[in-house]
């Protein structure tokens, strides 16, 4: 083998040290090789990450999803109209990130943090990366705090607790979006700051949500995300993370957050999309195959966090639109086996004046009455039961009119029970009302109001007991418990309350 001599070898060297620089510039600087539908194929940048943010002509933004051996694949956050084969393309050598902290508070933004709501800049000094690992099995604790949504079919059967991922499920038009958005008025004056995600929405719905927030004082703690359907893929790709980076930044003060995805059916089709362009190959329904991680990185980052890290929470209410009441098709079912628990919406129950239209059979929450004060566990435990045997009871009798006492007594109940649970848009109850209406049905004080009555008799005894009685009401709802005490007092003004509206309604 020939020997390199010494001067040969100093010359090799100083070559090398004289286009070093070259090659660090060419590891962060690549060339467009094609673009077209939102994806470009970028040659050159071989120190690229997963997510990394790239800068294209004209001050486009893209991200990159593939890292290939030849060329990295990066989906555009803006027109490529003006970008074509043979530009430069820049490293940012940053994560997608998004801007965090207080000052996100009544704003809307899009999937990157900026604003949207003509308000100008926001002043934020501090930004988190949108994609993050969620926290370990042993920097949580078991929930066991409700987190009331005002609406009392699913407070007193299928209670959300703080740091939950409970489901909401159902066709299109079952009234979905309305309980997230009750949800997020009740929590007014809670302490818990909300998120709203908008994914593939139409921006007049989101308009009128935002408006009818704002107009309900729920602004102010509230931030909405936005990417629209007229928005390309990626930003809708990217929304529900940024919407979970934002309240990760509370959960960590020590605060308590709850954020809507609305909704993760429209997000999988647009990560479908972006897959698809990339060549990334199809599976089932021509989802990716990692279409179920793509969820559960998203809906593990909720959690309720143990005291030693200041006892935080984010509680996820994803939705999912099925089609036909289908809760056994791909995505849906993905959802369902990640979260704890589904609040099942049917279209039946919507068009038959049933609002909201939860189905107390189909829904579940897996934390259960560890969700509920006291007072709520003792006057909602026989509810599911109740309702139960009045459905079964209502099918089977529908074939004949003769009817024993038993049988009549318990349709009687449940259809007053069904009536009870129904509850307008916008109208969320706190938990004392609550639980007064459903101590009310439970102890027979509605067995001689009419069905057709049952909301003109709640809605007096509501403002009987606001008007006479505050100080049981008060008691209530800061105790949260039932005590014989309270209990006999509660008694004793309904029956008097009875006896007036018997009155009342004779005359």
């Amino acid at each position: 083998m020939e020997q390199l001599k010494p001067g040969e070898i100093s010359a090799l060297i100083k070559e090398q040290i004289k286009h070093y620089h070259e090659k660090i510039e060419m590891n962060d600087v690549g060339t467009v090789i094609s673009v077209g539908d939102g994806i470009a194929l970028i040659q050159g940048l071989e120190h690229a990450m997963a997510s990394e943010l790239l800068l294209f002509p004209g001050d486009v933004y893209g991200m990159i999803l593939n890292l290939e051996e030849n060329h990295v694949a990066a989906v555009l956050l803006g027109d490529d109209i003006g970008i074509k084969e043979g530009d430069e393309v820049k490293r940012t050598n940053r994560i997608v990130e998004v801007p965090v902290g207080d000052v996100m508070l009544d704003r809307v933004v899009n999937a990157l943090g900026q604003p949207i709501d003509g308000k100008g800049e926001i002043p934020s000094t501090k930004t988190r990366p949108v994609e993050r690992v969620a926290p370990g099995v042993m920097t949580r604790k078991g929930v066991h705090q409700p987190l009331m949504t005002g609406l009392k079919i699913i407070d007193s059967m299928i209670p959300i607790g703080k740091g939950q991922r409970e489901l909401i499920i159902g066709d299109r038009q079952t009234g979905k979006t309305a309980i997230a958005v009750d949800a997020i008025l009740n929590q007014k004056g809670q302490n818990v700051n909300c998120i709203y995600v908008a994914i593939g929405q139409k921006a007049s719905t989101v308009a009128q949500i935002v408006e009818k927030l704002r107009q309900n004082g729920s602004m102010d703690y509230t931030t909405v995300v936005c990417a629209t359907a007229s928005e390309l893929a990626p930003l809708q790709f990217i929304a529900p993370y940024s919407g979970c980076t934002i309240g990760e930044e509370w959960m960590e003060q020590g605060k308590d957050v709850l954020i809507i995805y609305d909704d993760l059916s429209k997000h999988a089709v647009a990560y479908r999309t972006m897959s698809l362009l990339i060549r990334r190959p199809p599976g089932r329904e021509a989802y990716p195959g990692d279409v179920f991680y793509l969820h559960s990185r998203l809906l593990e980052r909720a959690a309720k966090l143990n005291d030693e890290l200041g006892g935080g929470s984010l509680t996820a209410l994803p939705i999912i639109e099925t089609q036909a009441g289908d809760i056994s098709a791909y995505i849906p079912t993905n959802v369902i086996s990640i979260t704890d628990g589904q609040i099942f919406l049917q279209t039946e129950l919507f068009n038959s004046g049933v609002r909201p239209a939860v189905d107390s059979g189909l829904s579940v929450s897996r934390v259960g009455s560890a969700a509920q004060t006291k007072a709520m566990k003792k006057v909602s435990g026989s509810l599911k039961l109740d309702l139960a045997q009045y459905h079964e009871l209502l099918a089977f009798t529908q074939f004949g009119s003769d009817l024993d006492p038993v049988t009549k007594a318990t349709i009687d109940h449940g259809a007053r029970l069904t009536e009870l649970l129904k509850q307008g848009q916008y109208l969320p109850l706190t938990m004392a009302y609550q639980v007064l209406s459903l101590y009310a049905a439970k102890n027979g004080f509605l067995k001689d109001v009419s069905v057709e009555k049952v909301h003109v008799f709640e809605e007096q005894m509501h403002k009987y007991f606001k008007t006479n009685h505050k100080e049981l009401v008060d008691k209530l709802e800061s105790t949260g418990t039932l005590s014989d005490e309270l209990t006999s007092k509660i008694q004793t003004v309904m029956e008097k309350f009875l006896e007036e509206y018997k009155l009342m309604n004779e005359a």
